[in-house]
């Protein structure tokens, strides 16, 4: 069974950066489509971005196009997420996912 794990959450001042791990173990990611979705207490999940592993392309939802990048490193089994020009709706409970399974989530927060 795959086991996800998120690293890399943190808290950063508005217009910073951060990098967001996804580590898999329990199977290989590449037979997977990958993806990072967030939550803000409250609020449902939503789909931030993702990633199919058969031919590379990638969505992102509008409120993160042009900041957040998503890349795989076969090699190390890690789904990464690059977040830049961060802004303060940012701020949630990040979570790495491959089909049905999920991670528990990294925390970002974007604040001065």
């Amino acid at each position: 069974q795959l086991q996800l794990v998120e690293s890399g959450g943190g808290l950063v001042q508005p217009g910073g950066s951060l990098r967001l791990s996804c580590v898999a173990s329990g199977g290989s990611l590449d037979f997977y489509n990958v993806g990072w979705f967030r939550q803000i207490p409250g609020q449902e999940r939503e789909g931030v971005s993702c990633l199919a592993t058969s031919d590379g392309e990638t969505y992102y939802s509008d409120s993160v196009k042009g900041r957040f990048a998503i890349s795989t490193d076969n090699a190390k089994n890690t789904v990464s997420l690059e977040m830049n020009s961060l802004k303060p709706e940012d701020t949630a409970v990040y979570y790495c996912n491959a089909l049905t399974f999920w991670g528990k989530g990294t925390l970002v927060t974007v604040s001065s």
